[in-house]
């Protein structure tokens, strides 16, 4: 249930358009719809300012199709996320408007569009960080950010860097996903009066134990604004962007 709908519905309610036992039967699934293996949050939208945002990893196909059907059926848009290509085309089947992103493995449906506001900066150290740069891209536009991308630019030619330092000022806030070292969310943060997101991502050889050596790196940055998210958490960083762009 969008704010739009539910206060249209409000409205008809009020002018005598719409009956109350119609009315009720309507917003029964007010906060929630009960499928058994899941509870659907139709009510987050109204709460947070978007839906429920469906994690597909450890969810058969059945599950997510399920989830998906009783989610289009309030208008709401489809973000999901770790979505392999053979969810893809389930969910092609269901809605033809469904767009897949093979790097960020996300599928996005829009029953509305939005005017993108304010700008995200979204930067990654190296091209094999890619894929978690888009996944926190494809969250901070479908949620209703403008977005731009900088990628490849990590401090290992940091001259990369600072030839789109325009990019970076006249962006709100950055997102910066890095593996190995995990240096470049703190030159970003020395460079820019923006808040910074850092994404440590599980690029790396042995010693970078699977992103932890980034983590680690990125909470001990001496650069100040720079906050961290979880690894690989690219959803995160883009939700969280998102929210201080429309501050």
């Amino acid at each position: 249930m969008i704010r739009s709908n539910l206060k249209k519905l409000v409205n008809e309610i009020y002018n005598r358009k719409v009956h109350p036992n119609k009315a009720i039967e309507m917003l029964k699934h007010l906060p929630y719809e009960d499928i058994g293996f899941a509870h659907v949050d139709h009510h987050r939208e109204l709460r947070q300012g978007f839906p429920e945002v469906i994690y597909c990893e450890g969810k058969s196909i059945q599950q997510i199709t399920a989830i998906i059907k009783r989610m289009l059926k309030k208008d709401s848009d489809i973000l999901a996320t770790r979505a392999a290509p053979e969810i893809f085309g389930k969910i092609k089947k269901i809605d033809e408007r469904a767009e897949y992103n093979k790097d960020a493995r996300t599928i996005v449906i829009r029953n509305k569009e939005k005017k993108l506001e304010g700008m995200v900066l979204v930067a990654t150290a190296g091209t094999s960080d890619i894929p978690v740069g888009e996944e926190a891209a494809v969250t901070a536009e479908i949620m209703g950010s403008k977005v731009e991308r900088v990628y490849d630019v990590g401090v290992a030619g940091i001259h990369r860097l600072l030839d789109k330092r325009e990019k970076f000022m006249a962006a709100r806030v950055v997102v910066v996903a890095a593996g190995m070292d995990g240096a470049l969310a703190s030159v970003v943060g020395g460079l820019v009066d923006k808040p910074v997101i850092a994404v440590p991502t599980s690029i790396g050889y042995g010693a970078s134990f699977g992103g932890i050596s980034a983590l680690l790196s990125m909470l001990n940055s001496c650069a100040a604004g720079v906050a961290v998210v979880n690894i690989d958490n690219g959803f995160g960083a883009g939700c969280l962007a998102h929210k201080i762009n429309m501050l």
